[in-house]
């Protein structure tokens, strides 16, 4: 019969066993115990090659999503955070023209502008994929243990020039296919008529090229943290150990 002294005292026999066990083990085949015990449990760390596998998918996707959102009907214009305003510096314009009853004409402006930049949209998928396959071992960790937005500054550093340079030409072609480079120029023409005004550029192809552009990032590190921060929008098991992991 076990008594309840006898118990206490097997308890401290195993305690004892214990760290005697311990003591005799070096710290390298306690890690290797522990490092047995987690990959039985699924929780190894990723592989480098997982990484930049993973990192890879999740631009692409981040890229596709946002493109494809951006470069549906309206994709630009009713979506308030990337909607293209009249130009800053021709809110004068904007505001003159409206006065004296050429609303309607600033509207219809203000949607081709959008029309445009959601037709060159299309266009813009390439070119960040080509920028993504190009991406370095170092990018990739860099990119997973950095900032929430690190893999949308990634893009940005290394795709703006020549995205620009690229994407230009497109956004012309879109505005022109449009009328909006017709209707600006026109509007523009109007308001510099009126007397003792200050003349406006009617220049739109940069203005409408870089808010394009901001806007397709804008969607992409919306992606980009939604990935970061939302395990159900993890839709591959790559992409679940990835951005799972905390190292």
């Amino acid at each position: 019969m076990i008594t309840k002294r006898n118990s206490t005292f097997f308890r401290l026999a195993g305690i004892t066993l214990a760290l005697l066990f311990i003591q005799a083990c070096t710290s390298a085949q306690i890690n290797q115990t522990l490092g047995g015990i987690n990959n039985a449990l699924g929780s190894e760390d990723p592989t480098t090659n997982e990484v930049v596998s993973g990192l890879r998918e999740a631009l692409i996707q981040g890229i596709s999503k946002g493109s494809d959102q951006a470069s549906k009907i309206d994709g630009y214009l009713k979506n308030p955070l990337i909607r293209i305003p009249f130009p800053p510096e021709a809110v004068k314009v904007e505001e003159r023209l409206r006065q004296i009853g050429l609303g309607k004409e600033v509207d219809k402006f203000i949607t081709s502008l959008n029309r445009g930049a959601e037709r060159a949209a299309v266009e813009a998928k390439p070119i960040f994929i080509s920028a993504i396959k190009s991406m370095t071992i170092e990018d990739a960790w860099s990119i997973l243990k950095g900032e929430p937005d690190a893999a949308t500054q990634y893009l940005k550093r290394t795709t703006s020039s020549a995205l620009k340079e690229k994407f230009r030409p497109i956004i012309q072609t879109s505005l022109n296919e449009v009328n909006a480079t017709k209707y600006y120029g026109d509007l523009v023409t109007t308001y510099n008529k009126i007397p003792l005004v200050k003349k406006a550029d009617p220049e739109l192809d940069n203005y409408a090229t870089d808010k394009a552009i901001e806007g397709l990032f804008l969607l992409v590190a919306q992606e980009e943290a939604n990935i970061r921060k939302n395990p159900l929008a993890r839709t591959t098991e790559l992409l679940k150990k990835v951005f799972g992991f905390k190292g």
